[in-house]
């Protein structure tokens, strides 16, 4: 006689044994409402992880949705991003670990809706990534509300007598969207609401998940899935509703499949080489002569946010500095903030100076701020690190700063201008100033530099700048040392 052996049951390797990182007593069970379709999914993800022996190197990212504590259960890498951003965070880790398989988990009303975007430029890149896509057709996290893939008379919290086209549009199918793209490898739907059909699915998420970890690109896996709580019903009506009412809108399909005649994909190695940037660039230096950085100047490095009226040359303040800096031979930035700002209203910009290397442009601490109307005083003083240095014009600031930690710089900027016979004048005035306090240019080079910094210009606009130069390295060096 035959024993039947005994089978032990476990849980796929992918997960973790005991969910440790849930909050609460219970350890064991995961934060789905009974009859959701996420738990269902997520153990198919699981098993193919262990199967393929893939488990070490998945980093999942869940964004905002049911999905978002995905990082309870999945024994992986796991991250957690805004509303929607998954594909653009999926694309950075991808790119920075290209041996990593990574998984992008989104609902319907975060990829469709305000993720739209960016699910469709990751796709459009053909990012080495698997992007699971649960449809449900509602907000099913923040209260039921209608979601792009809501359907057509479909009642929700937000759309109490149904789902209305002539005022909410039509159901959003994203599958066939993704299939308008050249590069995606893989796009397929299917759906969790019987075991003929959770066996399909099972296929489909080994196919997408081989496909990235052979890095043959991007494969999208859209997942009909039940949501009883959203959808006001049972577990089984739930299951029935997806194969009466979803699928007809929705019909599963694989939609591509080129996932053997692609080849893995091999990206160029981006030139991190300045010189030879510069030469694919055709860039040319504004002077043939090296300058040297002064061993003695106030500042080593700096990060000035210069602000002021739309029309006041904060921009060309921020690009003259920007160059000159560039012909030091310090690394620059620079990061402008304008558009319905520009003329009569404020603008600013931010510039970085600095021998090593720059991270983020934006000079959310500047040590340094150049404010030419009240306005950008009262706002920029603010985030000004202690001890930095405030240049502020006092031709239209008749205040005086409040902060007493700084080092301040009184100046009139558009005045000085004034009295050169052109106010536009004010940027190079201001680049004279910044000259003066920190001691990294000096005033004659910048002159030498103004045929390149103006081209096409005449020789009197030439002049007229290089005396507003002079006047404002002038006026910090006889007013303030």
């Amino acid at each position: 006689m035959i024993m039947a052996q005994k089978t032990v049951l476990r849980k796929p390797l992918g997960f973790i044994d005991v969910y440790k990182h849930k909050p609460g007593a219970e350890k064991d069970r995961t934060h789905y409402c009974p009859g959701c379709g996420h738990g269902i999914l997520h153990k198919l993800i699981a098993e193919a992880l262990e199967d393929f022996d893939i488990v070490d190197r998945t980093i999942v990212i869940s964004p905002v949705g049911c999905s978002v504590f995905a990082y309870y259960y999945f024994h992986t890498g796991n991250l957690q991003v805004p509303h929607g951003r998954a594909p653009a965070v999926a694309t950075s880790v991808s790119r920075a670990n290209p041996d990593s398989i990574v998984i992008s988990y989104q609902g319907d009303g975060d990829l469709a809706a305000i993720g739209g975007n960016n699910i469709l430029q990751a796709a459009n890149r053909g990012e080495n990534m698997v992007v699971f896509f649960v449809n449900n057709a509602i907000y099913g996290m923040t209260g039921g509300q209608m979601a792009p893939t809501t359907l057509e008379g479909q009642k929700t919290t937000t759309t109490p007598y149904g789902r209305n086209v002539k005022t909410d549009g039509y159901p959003i199918q994203v599958c066939e969207i993704i299939n308008q793209l050249t590069a995606p490898v893989y796009v397929v739907r299917t759906s969790l609401h019987d075991m003929p059909n959770i066996r399909k699915t099972r296929a489909a998420v080994r196919k997408a998940i081989q496909n990235t970890r052979d890095k043959k690109g991007f494969s999208f896996v859209e997942v009909l899935s039940m949501c009883p709580s959203g959808w006001k019903m049972d577990s089984v009506p739930a299951q029935k509703w997806i194969e009466e009412n979803m699928i007809p809108r929705f019909p599963l399909d694989t939609f591509r499949d080129i996932s053997e005649d692609t080849s893995a994909i091999e990206r160029p190695v981006p030139v991190m080489d300045p010189e030879e940037v510069k030469r694919i660039l055709e860039y040319t230096a504004l002077s043939d002569s090296n300058l040297e950085k002064n061993p003695d100047a106030a500042f080593d490095r700096v990060a000035v946010r210069i602000a002021g009226f739309g029309g006041q040359g904060i921009m060309s303040t921020g690009i003259a500095l920007a160059n000159v800096g560039m012909e030091y031979g310090y690394n620059v930035s620079w990061l402008p903030s304008y558009g319905p700002e520009m003329r009569g209203g404020t603008a600013n910009c931010s510039v970085k100076i600095q021998a090593d290397t720059i991270g983020a442009s934006e000079c959310t601490e500047p040590n340094m701020v150049i404010a030419m109307n009240q306005p950008s005083l009262e706002k920029f003083e603010k985030i000004l690190v202690p001890g930095g240095a405030l240049i502020y014009n006092t031709t239209l600031i008749d205040i005086e700063p409040s902060r007493t930690d700084l080092k301040v710089y009184p100046i009139p900027i558009t005045g000085i201008a004034d009295e050169l016979g052109d106010t536009r004048v004010q940027s190079m005035v201001n680049v004279g100033a910044f000259a003066a306090v920190t001691g990294m240019f000096d005033p004659g080079e910048i002159e030498n530099l103004m045929p390149s910094l103006f081209k096409g210009k005449s020789g009197e606009v030439m002049k007229l700048n290089e005396k507003a130069v002079r006047k404002g390295y002038e006026y910090v060096k006889e007013n303030f040392s």
